[in-house]
């Protein structure tokens, strides 16, 4: 199929916004070239020779410059996302020009091609701040590392935040089920075993299944159990590109995507019950995730057999206390019945997840719609 020509991609004489990258140039190579890159980008642009419209301008998410249109644009109004794309390597006089014009970058092709791809990507998703990411763990098996990430996904999606909730433990049940969605259509960890490279984080989290506003990755009920680490690194860059929240329900023994994971992460929280055989499991646990990730903090479940107090217990651990969580009636009655942690607002665990957001989240300001 032959390249698309300047004139193919004209747009129509009026002046109407734009909703891809902008591209202006008359070079015919480096328009194709363009051209090229935002379709790998999954982006369809609008290219135009000479100065565009106001709005056009003004609303592109990105604006690509060829230096053969540099005077037509200098002119404009300053605007971010601006960038101006050299032609000759041995002008030096390019750099002037790209201050004149209020540039954010000047670029050569092809050695800005991989940056500008991921450039061109971020424009047209609209990316951000990045996701606070927050990893939970158990200090030992039935911790209810499970529970409390589900209830913060939970509580950080019913107070408006873009909420992604990511299951790390193959073999922890699967997540879906414990939201209730295990029926629901949509992609699953085998089906993402293979991503490698940039991932569309708008196209992600609509392919995964919606469970009370949460966009939720988990297992389905095969045989896959390992997927390999690089595919955890571009599903979860694709997932902090989304802003908001991600939380990561990780296994005690990390495997290697696992452990990507919590590299990732933000903060991270270790859920210990009150018990001596408890601690001393979650100290090993402790030392593991504390090589991958420096702000852990313990969260306590009470009560416990003997009396032990949240503050005497992450002492003991070494870790900052995130808080306590006293027993909740009913929790285990309503995961029976598809219903949520989290979703009783007034109970122990949801009022923690609330406190602890309230510390942690910043404000919903400026996140985009769902």
């Amino acid at each position: 199929m032959p390249t698309p020509t300047i004139d193919q991609y004209r747009p129509m004489p009026d002046d109407s916004g734009c909703a891809g990258p902008l591209i202006l140039t008359e070079d015919q190579g480096l328009a194709e070239h363009l051209v090229k890159l935002c379709a790998a980008a999954g982006a369809e642009p609008r290219l135009l020779a000479g100065a565009p419209p106001r709005r056009l301008w003004e609303t592109a998410p990105i604006v690509l410059v060829g230096d053969d249109q540099y005077e037509r644009c200098a002119e404009l109004v300053r605007r971010p996302g601006v960038l101006l794309l050299g032609l000759d390597l041995d002008d030096c006089e390019v750099w002037v020009r790209g201050v004149q014009l209020g540039a954010e970058q000047v670029l050569f092709l092809p050695e800005a091609q991989a940056w500008l791809l991921d450039r061109i990507a971020d424009a047209v998703e609209g990316v951000g701040n990045p996701a606070l990411t927050v990893a939970v763990l158990g200090g030992r098996g039935g911790a209810g590392a499970s529970t409390l990430a589900c209830a913060l996904a939970v509580t950080a999606a019913r107070t408006g935040h873009h909420t992604m909730l990511i299951d790390g433990d193959p073999l922890g049940g699967g997540l879906d089920v414990l939201l209730g969605g295990e029926g629901v259509d949509g992609l699953r960890w085998p089906d993402l075993a293979g991503a490698r490279g940039r991932i569309s984080s708008t196209e992600l989290v609509q392919a995964l299944p919606r469970l009370h506003r949460v966009s939720a990755l988990s297992w389905d009920r095969g045989d896959t159990l390992v997927i390999p680490p690089i595919a955890m690194r571009s599903v979860l860059a694709a997932a902090r590109r989304r802003g908001g929240l991600v939380v990561l329900d990780l296994p005690r023994q990390l495997d290697l995507a696992a452990a990507q994971a919590l590299e990732q992460a933000d903060t991270g929280l270790l859920v210990v019950p009150a018990e001596l055989r408890a601690l001393a499991a979650a100290g090993r646990v402790a030392a593991v995730a504390g090589m991958r990730l420096a702000d852990l903090r313990a969260v306590i479940r009470l009560p416990g057999p003997v009396g032990l107090r949240g503050a005497e217990i992450a002492r003991g651990l070494g870790l900052p206390l995130a808080g306590e969580i006293a027993h909740e009636v009913g929790l285990t009655l309503d995961a029976e019945r598809g219903k949520p942690p989290g979703l009783r607002g007034g109970g122990p665990l949801a009022r923690f997840c609330a406190a602890y957001l309230d510390e942690v989240m910043p404000s919903t300001e400026g996140e985009p719609s769902s």
